[in-house]
């Protein structure tokens, strides 16, 4: 502590200097503690809800620095995780390379995810408000809510957390009507790969996709539906098709895939657009999806030895 009684311009160089390295590191923490989020809910969103050192989900969890703050840990979010009371209890003091020492998989993998950067929660903040404010440009009425009230809102009402339920839920709510019915969820699957080369592990060819990617007029990611009359497939079949230039197709049904389909015995419902179209159900847990039209997964398709 320095005396009171002498001014700043009595002080010897050494104190000058020493009292400027203080303040410009509490300038520092300061800065640090108010960028972090004001709330957990950050935390949850980038650690998936999870405890991050045994994976444990729907439990009470603690906000838990990963550098301790006895041993000169900041309050920054990149030092900051999710913890439940058994694993933070048992980690205690200890920094998390101690704690870790035998798991070094799970080691890297907390600290690489503990640096990631704020820039897309950024991106985001920016473009709600700058959307907030093109919508009070046009005179109608807008109504905006916390998130802290979006969860008090789904809490109260016991609704799960689904982005569709959650949007349902901002602002002011007394009650939500019908959030048991299928949602429409869209998810972008992309329109092929250019690389037609299957790699190993070892970054080795182990087989090839054919150059072409029409074959008696389909292409991988089309909406078909196979009516087989007879055999062991026998059935009407819905889904998205992969297709081979030998007219042998597999198509990915709601059910599973189906392999080994004549191109004559499929028609054609929908070119794919790159994106995957299905009914979740909010009401159950799993979320489990009544896919009228599944999306395309890339490694349906057998790969062609070269």
């Amino acid at each position: 502590m320095l005396p009171l009684w002498r001014s700043p311009r009595s002080w010897s160089g050494s104190t000058c200097k020493r009292w400027k390295t203080q303040r410009s590191k509490a300038e520092s923490t300061s800065r640090e503690r108010s960028s972090a989020p004001r709330s957990g809910e950050y935390l949850l969103e980038k650690w998936g809800r999870t405890c991050a050192y045994c994976g444990t989900e729907n439990v009470p969890l603690e906000i838990d620095h990963i550098h301790p703050r006895s041993k000169g840990g900041s309050d920054r979010i990149s030092n900051l995780t999710l913890a439940c009371r058994p694993c933070n209890e048992r980690k205690g003091n200890r920094p998390v390379e101690v704690f870790l020492a035998k798991k070094p998989d799970l080691l890297n993998k907390i600290l690489a995810r503990a640096k990631a950067p704020l820039r897309d929660a950024a991106a985001v903040n920016a473009t709600r408000w700058n959307l907030f404010e093109r919508l009070k440009r046009t005179g109608l009425p807008v109504e905006t809510g916390s998130g802290g009230r979006t969860k008090w809102n789904r809490t109260r009402l016991g609704i799960p957390k689904t982005h569709s339920l959650d949007a349902a839920c901002v602002g002011e709510v007394d009650r939500v009507v019908g959030w048991t019915c299928p949602a429409l969820s869209i998810r972008a699957t992309g329109r092929g790969s250019y690389q037609r080369t299957r790699l190993d592990a070892f970054g080795f060819p182990r087989g090839y996709l054919t150059r072409k990617k029409v074959h008696f007029g389909f292409a991988t990611g089309d909406l078909v539906r196979a009516v087989v009359a007879k055999g062991k497939k026998a059935g009407t079949h819905l889904g998205r098709v992969a297709v081979r230039a030998s007219g042998s197709f597999n198509i990915r049904t709601v059910s599973g895939i189906v392999q080994g389909l004549s191109h004559k015995v499929c028609r054609l419902v929908q070119r794919a657009d790159g994106y995957g179209y299905s009914l979740a159900n909010p009401s159950i847990s799993n979320r489990k999806e009544s896919a009228f039209l599944p999306g395309m997964n890339a490694e349906v398709s057998n790969a062609r030895r070269g």
